[in-house]
């Protein structure tokens, strides 16, 4: 049984393949230099922890990385403004309960 997602490498073969570009079509419209990216680090009780984000003129997420969960959260923004205000939320109660940043800036690259 072949569902949508199965993949036939002869179908790169055929001559009616084309890839479906709609969803990039956007791309073009996207103003790199207005990216802006931050990332906390933050250590509590010899535990590590990530706080980032990523923000652009459409949007930015939110991206949450605890040791003590199994997988890293990411939360979406449509607007950057409201993302930055998360972000900042997130980092103060991170303070209160007990987390210490340790670096807040940049990506560190190295």
């Amino acid at each position: 049984m072949k569902n949508e997602f199965d993949f036939d490498p002869e179908d790169l073969e055929s001559e009616n393949f084309e890839p479906d570009l709609e969803d990039f079509e956007d791309f073009d419209e996207i103003d790199f230099d207005d990216i802006k990216v931050r990332t906390a680090i933050l250590s509590k009780n010899n535990m590590v922890a990530l706080l980032c984000i990523k923000t652009a003129t459409a949007g930015g997420a939110i991206c949450r990385v605890d040791p003590r969960e199994t997988n890293p959260s990411v939360q979406i923004y449509d607007d950057p403004e409201k993302a930055l205000e998360w972000f900042k939320k997130s980092l103060r109660t991170s303070r209160k309960n007990g987390w210490q940043i340790v670096y807040d800036g940049l990506p560190l690259q190295g």
